[in-house]
């Protein structure tokens, strides 16, 4: 069992690596933990220079390929390299859907700032400028979510804090501009990723430098004035949470606000509707574990899909998601895992569930979608991918870092972290 940390950034120092091309340090995962440095010094240590790509148009997926990228059920509509948005590498990617124009966009997280790109003609996207990290602190790990037309941006470095950006001033903007944030939250330093929940106007920062590396609560309503509501610190370091305001089966908690949180070892319930007095629910391990990286529900709230970033390394598996059961809130239970098919043995990164299908980020393997409509057997299969990193299906941390598949158009975005910006249209029945 992991023993919980107080204070960890002050007790047992932070874990420095340091930036390709850049003399600023990065906090990376968790300082206290084997798992946390080791997850870090992999990364570090599969590092590869951004690929020299041009942009490529529409290709519609046939016989297996799309303008050169293998792939099954998903078209490339448009490709931008890093070199056309800003440069340096990737991480992060987010989305947003102007409410008043009916426009899209992608938010491109890079290791030097965010890239805003206009998707509303997705196979001739255009790229609107770059926001640059706050006083330039570049990061290998930056993280960016929406609420009600504002950007709400973190990154792994000491000194970054949080950064707000009103979205509503890409309206009209057709060539590139350096912007600046509204208004910058510095209740925490460094922040290895961040949640929102915007159903309630509530971000949800993770291991940062404060609440035990835990949640650091910060209530968003007044979207330009970010005030710090609490903390979750009696679990130590979470790597990535979901928050909803509950409606799944077990009544106990209908209409709570609850956050599952990828805590490096376990999955960790946690009900954050009093944000003065959270109550953790259940924290379960289960077999096999390395890293504990990240996961999301299923649309109707009984089953949560994880993916641990260190198990393909570590005990030589094909892509593992592992399927879990959350009808009872204290006591989720595994009910099986999903394993990718024979060959694919990619690091899984990222994934986010549309209705039935799980779009994931899966590094070298690409863009992976899911059809989930047997998951309550404890099973998925494979629907579709489009392979960002054609030479190798292997469990190294390049390629694919994150997917958002919520625009209303249907067009679904990819981070390739040496390549760009990637827009795909999946055909699933």
């Amino acid at each position: 069992m992991r023993v919980v940390r107080i204070g960890i950034a002050l007790a047992l120092g932070t874990l420095v690596v340091s930036m390709l091309g850049s003399g600023s340090p990065s906090v990376a995962h968790d300082p206290a933990t084997p798992a946390g440095r080791a997850s870090a010094q992999e990364f570090m240590a599969q590092r590869e220079p951004s690929q020299r790509l041009a942009a490529v148009a529409a290709a519609t997926c046939t016989n297996g390929q799309a303008a050169g990228y293998p792939c099954r059920n998903v078209d490339l509509l448009s490709f931008l390299p890093l070199a056309d948005i800003g440069g340096s590498q990737a991480n992060d990617i987010w989305g947003w859907r102007d409410s008043t124009t009916g426009k899209e966009y992608a938010l491109v997280g890079r290791r030097n700032g965010t890239s805003f790109v206009d998707i509303s003609t997705p196979t001739a996207p255009v790229y609107l400028g770059n926001l640059p990290a706050h006083q330039n602190r570049t990061a290998i790990w930056r993280d960016i979510k929406v609420y009600r037309d504002h950007a709400y941006v973190v990154a792994d470095v000491s000194g970054h804090g949080m950064q707000v950006f009103d979205l509503t001033r890409l309206r009209g903007v057709t060539t590139p501009q350096t912007w600046t944030a509204n208004v910058h939250y510095a209740g925490f330093g460094n922040a290895h990723n961040i949640a929102v929940n915007e159903e309630t106007g509530y971000a949800y920062a993770v291991g940062t430098n404060t609440c035990s590396g835990g949640l650091h609560m910060v209530d968003i309503r007044t979207p330009k004035s970010p005030v710090a509501a609490g903390c979750v610190s009696n679990d130590g370091y979470t790597h990535d949470t979901q928050c909803v305001v509950y409606r799944g089966p077990d009544t106990a908690y209908t209409g709570r606000e609850i956050c599952v949180s990828s805590n490096e070892d376990t999955v960790t319930v946690v009900d954050v509707t009093s944000k003065s007095a959270p109550r953790q629910l259940s924290r379960i391990g289960y077999t096999g574990r390395a890293y504990t990286h990240q996961g999301w529900f299923t649309e109707n709230q009984r089953y949560f899909l994880l993916d641990d970033e260190l198990d393909e390394t570590r005990r030589g598996v094909r892509t593992q998601t592992y399927l879990w059961d959350l009808a009872d809130l204290d006591n989720p239970r595994h009910i099986g895992t999903y394993s990718a098919p024979t060959g694919v043995q990619a690091t899984d990164h990222n994934q986010y569930v549309k209705g039935n299908y799980s779009y994931q980020a899966n590094y070298r393997a690409g863009l992976r979608i899911l059809d989930l409509r047997n998951v309550a057997a404890g099973q998925a299969t494979e629907a579709g991918f489009f392979d960002v990193y054609p030479s190798s299906d292997s469990a190294s941390m390049n390629g694919a870092w994150s997917v958002y598949p919520y625009l209303p158009s249907g067009v679904v975005v990819v981070s390739g972290i040496e390549q760009g910006l990637f827009v795909l249209r999946p055909r699933l029945s």
